[in-house]
């Protein structure tokens, strides 16, 4: 057992440090602390000296320096093994430190709160923390560091037993492995921050996920797959808290996730049944049973083996809605404790609570191709109708103008080439990803019926020819909504009036790839 050995504590997370200060305390350890976790040993009786004390220099800047010390980084950074190393901190009075206990403070706690501003956040960056961590973790054949609260009862428990020498080299180097990580992730938080915004992409991408699940199989079952979450947000698919059923597949998430994201892009009450991505059904209603029964009339084939989506708590009257339709998912923000007696009856029924993000941001959206991916913001671009330009002579009447700003937050979330039909803020018609627009208009009529009589249509981008125009009206559609920018703008507008028909330019593409 060693006669004189030092350790540093200084955790924003204070579980279990007062335990560990203990048994440190106790197996012969000078404990050096700093701010609160020095106050809370101090409360729990245990001997503590304080960092300025080691230092011999106080506080400065605010707290900005506290750690940043020779007698610090001497006393982490000095090979045991170095009869040079040793001799120069014995020169200078440093005196060798043998644990580091930090975590840091949580970075993306602060800048989640809305009112954070870019002075608030600056202020919420560790400087001697990751510091103390990386020099400790550097010199880890010599230095014990601990980020994780979860391991202080065995390296506790194990230095009381046999001392330093107790921490085999194998298990420091694991314990040094997780520091890097832990600063690594905390880097690549105030990174991602500082880039948001900005009108440059950044040189190098990193990403820190966490694994949340292994799946069964990816999208198909020779495909491995797992699911991962990213730190920095805590609501969303990858967060929702599965109230019942067997576990989820990699399809059923991506489905779950398409079905969440198109009911929260509307603020009254929606109901989606979603398919291979796309909603093949979707209402807005004031009563949320009707919302449903007018998204499972859209498209009733297709809503077999589907995934359900809704905005609000679900209640019993929606859920006796569904009869015996077969669903995979349903996914909400919360549910009437009947609606979900009911629902718990459906064996095969996976049931999803999923928190709303009150201030959506956009999450960085990657697509892997070979050798490399491609990166950009998910599109998230709330619909500003006050920017609308109606281009025709006919204007919009005030329900066909409602029915445009359903079908075109609506196509947002349809492949492209998207076509949406909708009348009386229902998905009448769908048309997504083909090769054409004629094609995808060809479809949402089609699956419209005689519903395409009287609906309006949404396109997601531009149409290039006046045949679109033409072909739209044969079906009986009365208004048109479109991005606009086509260098046959005016032929299409010409159509258009000639055809009776009313059209509004957007200006904003909501392209689905």
């Amino acid at each position: 057992m060693e006669n004189y050995m030092k350790a540093i504590l200084s955790v924003y997370d204070k579980t279990g440090v007062v335990a560990l200060g203990k048994k440190l305390s106790n197996s012969g350890m000078e404990i050096i602390s700093t701010g609160g976790t020095f106050k809370q040993l101090s409360e729990a009786k245990i001997e503590v000296t304080a960092v300025q004390e080691l230092t011999e220099f106080p506080e400065i800047l605010d707290g900005r320096v506290k750690t940043l010390h020779p007698k610090i980084y001497g006393g982490l950074l000095a090979r045991r093994n170095n009869k040079n190393d040793i001799a120069q901190i014995s020169d200078h009075g440093i005196s060798t430190i043998d644990l580091v206990a930090v975590n840091l403070y949580p970075f993306s706690d602060a800048i989640s709160n809305p009112d954070c501003t870019l002075d608030n956040a600056l202020e919420n960056i560790d400087i001697g923390g990751p510091s103390m961590l990386r020099a400790a973790a550097k010199n880890f054949r010599d230095v014990i560091v601990i980020v994780d609260p979860e391991d202080y009862d065995q390296i506790a428990d194990d230095i009381s037993k046999s001392g330093l020498a107790g921490i085999d080299l194998e298990y420091r180097q694991h314990l040094a492995h997780k520091a890097f990580k832990h600063v690594s992730e905390y880097d690549s938080i105030i990174s991602n921050y500082l880039i948001e915004g900005a009108n440059y992409e950044p040189e190098r991408f990193s990403i820190n996920l966490d694994k949340v699940s292994t799946l069964r199989y990816g999208e198909n079952p020779h495909q491995s797959a797992s699911l991962y979450k990213d730190p920095n947000f805590s609501k969303g698919i990858a967060n929702a808290n599965k109230i019942h059923g067997k576990d989820l597949s990699f399809n059923n998430i991506l489905d779950a996730d398409a079905a969440w994201n198109i009911v929260s892009d509307f603020d009254d009450t929606a109901a989606v049944v979603v398919k291979h991505n796309n909603p093949c059904g979707l209402a807005v209603n004031k009563n949320q049973a009707s919302a449903y029964n007018l998204a499972f009339e859209g498209d009733p084939v297709s809503a077999y083996g589907g995934i359900l989506g809704f905005n609000r708590k679900v209640n019993l009257e929606t859920v006796k809605s569904f009869k015996s339709v077969f669903y995979e998912v349903i996914v909400a923000p919360s549910y009437d404790e009947a609606a979900l007696d009911l629902l718990k009856k459906r064996k095969n029924l996976r049931i999803l609570e999923v928190q709303h993000d009150e201030n959506r941001t956009g999450q960085t959206e990657i697509r892997n191709i070979s050798g490399g991916a491609l990166i950009q913001q998910t599109d998230i671009k709330p619909m500003d109708a006050d920017s609308w330009t109606v281009v025709t002579d006919k204007t919009p009447t005030k329900n066909q103008l409602d029915d445009l700003a359903f079908a075109w937050t609506a196509v947002k979330h349809v492949k492209s080439n998207a076509i949406v039909l909708a009348k009386d803020r229902q998905l009448v018609g769908m048309g997504s990803g083909q090769p054409n627009r004629l094609n995808s208009i060809h479809l949402a009529v089609r699956a419209a019926g005689n519903s395409s009589s009287g609906s309006v249509l949404a396109s997601d981008a531009f149409f290039p020819f006046a045949d679109n125009i033409e072909m739209a009206s044969q079906a009986g559609i009365v208004a048109l909504i479109q991005p606009g920018g086509s260098i046959r703008d005016e032929e299409t507008i010409k159509s258009a009036n000639e055809l009776g028909l009313s059209m509004v330019f957007t200006h904003v593409r909501h392209f689905n790839h």
